[in-house]
């Protein structure tokens, strides 16, 4: 069940970043009722994705209008230095692997970084790489994490 649900997700995720690309704007409006029927799922399933996947964090803005005429406005807020100095600034001293994937993937979804340098550095975050205590390990992913974000700000 756990496993459709993050299927499910992953799909309207996509769906929702195709709308933006077809559309060629920085953001994209939708209704959540229609969207809900389209994927078969409850309204609170795309809330779920909004709330999770379209995150400041990962560069995007939610704007919403509740009533009859409701939308659900999704930009795709422009991600720069100041974006990337902030995320070093939220690593702090210590990160687990799930948060660090996370913001790896929000440099490869505002084109920061290519899929082959996200892959590279999730490899190297990768828990089971990391021969230590989960502490020493968080402790480890931060400064590389801050390494790898520095030399992407240096270099965009």
């Amino acid at each position: 069940m756990v496993m459709g649900m993050a299927r499910l997700s992953d799909l309207i995720e996509n769906f929702i970043k195709e709308l933006m690309e077809e559309a060629g704007k920085h953001y994209v409006e939708i209704q959540r009722n229609e969207l809900a029927n389209v994927f078969n799922c409850a309204p609170s399933q795309i809330n779920y994705v909004l709330e999770t996947r379209f995150t400041i964090d990962k560069g995007y803005i939610i704007e919403s209008k509740r009533g009859g005429g409701g939308y659900i406005k999704i930009y795709k807020a422009s991600v720069s230095n100041n974006w990337i100095n902030q995320v070093i600034e939220n690593v702090g001293d210590s990160i687990s692997e799930s948060k660090a994937k996370y913001y790896i993937d929000a440099l490869l979804d505002h084109n920061f970084i290519t899929a082959r340098e996200a892959s590279l550095m999730k490899a190297v975050m990768n828990d089971k790489i990391l021969p230590f205590s989960q502490e020493e390990k968080n402790a480890l992913r931060a400064i590389l994490l801050k390494a790898f974000l520095m030399e992407v700000a240096r270099h965009k």
